[in-house]
């Protein structure tokens, strides 16, 4: 029988922190929330309510739902305060090594010795910080998409010494929480979607820097083109769709195109800063500085009616 996370620990207050604590206690479970920051701690009961109140605007929860998952959400003074009656601890502090093998080694003194523990890293392995912990066998990547309250793409990474019962029961409470997760077999850099997401980006940067096309309009290649079918199907769905003979068919008629580009990329360069400081001043031009945090709540409120709207829709 699957062990049940009923209480969950989350060590970090800041945007990623805050979402899960709203995806764990919608889920139904209990939630204790730390942040080393006094100020992130006095203000995350706020922003947690307020995270919660533009979901029930958007149609994704009803006033109940509101009220009984804030209930579930509580606001401790100490680490260990929080951790200590754990089940499952969320890890969400600074992407930096130091920072995370410092507060993992303050979890690991402060857990229960079977409760696991899960870190939002969106790129450095668990392996990179939890080697001389003595319950580093309960310790795992759970890398999110943020906003995580609104993506639930999880990617579940073990380390080498993670213990390999751990992966199935974590991505069992995952999807119970209303997540995505995926396995990740083992450890590699940037992990599946970072890797995805820079396929992308690399070669979205290669067009600009050469002039083949503005910064606006490769974003709206994938806005108005591929980003749409990728909202509810992936590459491999994408593909197996676009031929009449599926992905086989697809793969005869377009492998050759596919593999002439990857060869004409086989010597990938950095992001020019020459290229940086160009698309800074055209994405600037559209949208100020200070209009950034307003563009990400259109982006958040654009998200929301996407997953309303998905989720709706048949399997």
């Amino acid at each position: 029988m699957q062990p049940v996370l009923n209480t969950v620990a989350v060590i970090g207050a800041g945007l990623v922190g805050s979402g899960w604590a709203l995806v764990f206690a919608r889920g139904g479970a209990r939630v204790r929330v730390y942040d080393a920051d006094a100020g992130l701690r006095a203000r995350a009961p706020a922003r947690i309510r307020a995270m919660l109140e533009e979901m029930r605007e958007a149609g994704l929860a009803q006033a109940p739902e509101v009220e009984a998952a804030f209930a579930r959400i509580t606001v401790t003074e100490s680490l260990a305060e929080a951790v200590g009656p754990a089940d499952y601890i969320q890890e969400s502090v600074l992407e930096r090594v130091p920072v995370k093998q410092a507060v993992c080694a303050e979890i690991d003194a402060a857990m229960r010795p079977d409760a696991i523990v899960g870190s939002s890293s969106s790129g450095i392995p668990a392996s990179a910080f939890t080697e001389g912990l003595a319950n580093r066998a309960r310790f795992l990547i759970a890398h999110p998409v943020n906003p995580p309250h609104l993506i639930p793409l999880v990617e579940l990474v073990p380390a080498p010494w993670t213990d390999p019962a751990i992966p199935p029961v974590l991505r069992a409470a995952m999807e119970g929480w209303g997540q995505a997760p995926i396995e990740v077999k083992g450890e590699i850099e940037g992990f599946i979607l970072n890797r995805l997401q820079g396929a992308l980006l690399n070669e979205a940067w290669a067009l600009y820097e050469a002039g083949l096309a503005s910064a606006v309009d490769i974003d709206r290649t994938v806005s108005q083109g591929l980003g749409l079918r990728w909202a509810f199907m992936g590459p491999f769905e994408t593909i197996d769709l676009n031929a009449p003979g599926g992905i086989a068919d697809y793969s005869a008629r377009l492998a050759p195109l596919y593999h002439d580009i990857a060869l004409s990329r086989r010597d990938p360069q950095p992001w020019s800063q020459q290229a940086i400081a160009s698309a800074e001043r055209e994405l600037r031009q559209s949208l100020p500085q200070d209009r950034l945090g307003e563009r990400t709540d259109w982006r958040n409120r654009r998200l929301m009616a996407l997953v309303a709207h998905l989720r709706g829709q048949p399997k």
